[in-house]
């Protein structure tokens, strides 16, 4: 598990990735403000049982972060916004 300290656009030619996995969601309250958590669970062709495979925590200013990414990657639409109010 990890708190993410910065979110930043990298470089990449990668493709998309060739297994798909489920991921849970939930609020985190702590004394400095809510986080968002987003777990990740093994592939179905884990030999176990589905378990969190991968967590990570993003605090209110990676939370803009995201937004603006979100926003550039599928843009305004995705958020519910039209384009002239970005």
């Amino acid at each position: 598990m990890a708190l993410v300290r910065r979110l930043y656009q990298a470089v990449t030619d990668g493709g998309v990735h060739p297994t798909q996995v489920d991921a849970s969601w939930a609020r985190v309250r702590t004394d400095d403000g809510d986080l968002l958590q987003i777990s990740t669970y093994g592939s179905d062709h884990r030999a176990s049982k589905p378990k969190v495979s991968q967590t990570i925590q993003i605090d209110e200013d990676r939370a803009r972060e995201l937004i603006a990414a979100l926003k550039e990657v599928f843009g305004a639409q995705i958020l519910g916004e039209s384009s002239q109010s970005m």
